[in-house]
């Protein structure tokens, strides 16, 4: 049997936790993530993980944070006045916002502070800083 390799197509049922045990996402109900192996698609540590398993194998992997999504970035965190929010928005701390760049692409942001004249964003990714545990199915190597 062939093992996963860079470039292969693969495809992968899975289970994504916290070290307290939360759910954070799941394949479980759906069809296995599709994804090329070393494609840029899915965090390093999770194409670490899945290089060199064999179809049907399945494995526990911790994944710490640095392969996952880093440290959290005090550049990804802004100010924005009050008056560029939409009229009448009355914004909420832990309240998550869409928004897009200048670039023109939407991303996430969680609302850590409010005052009257203006709002701090967060545009980390929720899990930054966390290590991760997933457990991991190769279903399929095209």
């Amino acid at each position: 049997m062939s093992e996963a390799k860079s470039g292969d197509k693969v495809h992968v049922h899975y289970t994504g936790r916290l070290e307290d045990g939360t759910v954070f996402d799941t394949s479980d109900g759906r069809d296995p993530l599709p994804f090329e192996l070393g494609g840029g698609q899915v965090i390093p540590g999770f194409n670490k993980a899945i290089t060199g398993m064999e179809v049907g194998e399945k494995k526990t992997v911790t994944i710490p944070s640095e392969d996952a999504y880093g440290q959290h970035s005090d550049d990804r965190t802004f100010l924005v006045p009050r008056d560029n929010l939409p009229p009448g928005y009355d914004p909420k701390v832990g309240e998550v916002m869409r928004m897009e760049t200048k670039e023109g692409q939407q991303m996430n942001v969680i609302i850590t502070e409010v005052d009257e004249d203006q709002v701090r964003m967060d545009a980390n990714h929720p899990l930054v800083g966390k290590d991760l545990i997933f457990d991991i199915e190769l279903v399929k190597i095209d």
